[in-house]
């Protein structure tokens, strides 16, 4: 069951990947985008992964819906279970996998780029959002917590994994803000889409897969 539920998540994963990235919206697209999620958080049901981790998923694939409609109404909404998700993650990694590090020389690096990150979207995002400038800084800042949580992990192979998966999906995020506020041209929009979609479904796949072998 395990397996076929990983499958079902890799497959549909593939196929919006191929078929739907980037393409105009349909119902189609948005229940293969919505299974691809759905699937990794029955996976982590079945397993017996942390409920902050599977709860986080389970928000993901209701936000992965929401992203995937037309319309404003639906962008904030897919924000608002994204961040609610994220906020998930910040609860299991300072939670459920041992008590927080003290970060390190390199540590306080990755923790100090995370921040100048998240400050620098005052410069290249803000002054782009119009009416959603407040809802997008504050998603900027549970994304951010949630990057900074991931960093103060304990050593260990799942840990590192989770590690890996939050930081490929802020790189997601970021492309996604770059995606909606930024980019004009048709061709740019369409490679950010295919770019940030395998970032995007990897980590959330690699912080389950770290979450139940850690």
């Amino acid at each position: 069951m395990i397996a076929g539920l990983w499958s079902a998540a890799a497959l549909a994963a593939l196929w919006y990947g191929l078929a739907h990235a980037g393409a105009r919206g349909s119902w189609q697209a948005s229940l293969i985008k919505t299974l691809s999620t759905a699937a990794l958080a029955l996976a982590g049901l079945a397993t017996g992964a942390p409920v902050w981790i599977v709860l986080g998923l389970a928000l993901g694939s209701a936000g992965d819906f929401a992203l995937s409609r037309p319309g404003t109404r639906w962008f904030l909404v897919g924000m608002a279970a994204f961040a609610l998700g994220h906020l998930a993650y910040v609860a299991a990694f300072l939670g459920s996998f041992g008590a927080p590090v003290a970060p390190g020389g390199a540590g306080w690096v990755v923790i100090a780029g995370l921040l100048m990150l998240i400050a620098s979207t005052e410069v290249w995002l803000a002054p782009h959002t119009g009416a959603l400038r407040w809802p997008v800084r504050g998603y900027g800042l549970v994304i951010g917590a949630m990057a900074v949580a991931a960093a103060l992990l304990p050593a260990g192979p799942g840990q590192a994994l989770m590690r890996i998966g939050a930081a490929l999906f802020l790189v997601s995020d970021v492309i996604l803000a770059l995606r909606v506020f930024r980019l004009n041209a048709a061709g740019a929009q369409l490679l950010a889409s295919r770019t940030l979609w395998p970032l995007y479904w990897g980590g959330q796949a690699l912080i389950l897969w770290g979450a139940v072998a850690g």
